[in-house]
């Protein structure tokens, strides 16, 4: 957790997540507006997408062999080549900790009105270089997984800058959730991509 400035309030790991989460989330929207980023898909495919970017052709294409993950938002950040998505599947296929995710999302809809996904790996390409923005850390809870707390302690600035009117939203054309980033998307933006063509 971030404040405003950027300062740590805490940090530590969930044995319950969906639990844990919903109650820190409760405590503290007692008495301050709390806004949460997830880094996960919010829902999985129901069935495979339609679509597929063609990056030499700069254009959608109707899906023949490919398999059919993924979701617009995850295609718009491969296609401006910020990171590689780990593609969202279809239900039956679920990893379990994008099935976490999804009961995070779930299970804190309704209780807040700022719940985001967030893409830490976009965040570090958009960010690397920038100088003005910055966090206040220490690292007392990266023990269990130093990647996965800087992920997240990553993820809570992509919230404040979003949030704060820097960063951008994208995605979101198949109805599948947006992912929101803490800058807008890098020149040249491909117009074409950030369409959905359903």
């Amino acid at each position: 957790m971030l404040d405003n400035d950027g300062v740590l309030i805490s940090s530590g790991w969930f044995l319950s997540p969906k639990e844990e989460m919903v109650k820190l989330v409760s405590d503290l929207k007692k008495d301050n507006h709390v806004s949460t980023g997830i880094d996960a898909p919010r829902q999985p495919l129901l069935s495979p997408r339609e679509w597929y970017w063609d990056r030499r052709g700069s254009k959608w294409r109707r899906r023949i062999a490919q398999r059919g993950y993924g979701r617009h938002c995850e295609i718009v950040i491969s296609a401006h080549r910020l990171a590689n998505p780990q593609w969202t599947p279809i239900i039956g296929e679920v990893p379990s900790w994008m099935a976490i995710g999804f009961d995070l999302f779930n299970a804190l809809k309704g209780l807040i009105p700022s719940v985001y996904e967030v893409f830490p790996s976009a965040s570090y390409s958009l960010l690397c270089g920038v100088t003005d923005v910055r966090i206040s850390i220490d690292f007392s809870s990266c023990l269990n997984g130093p990647k996965d707390m800087l992920d997240a302690l990553v993820a809570a600035a992509t919230v404040r800058e979003f949030i704060g009117g820097r960063g951008e939203e994208v995605g979101g054309g198949d109805g599948l959730g947006t992912i929101i980033l803490p800058q807008p998307l890098p020149s040249p933006v491909i117009q074409e991509v950030l369409l959905w063509p359903g």
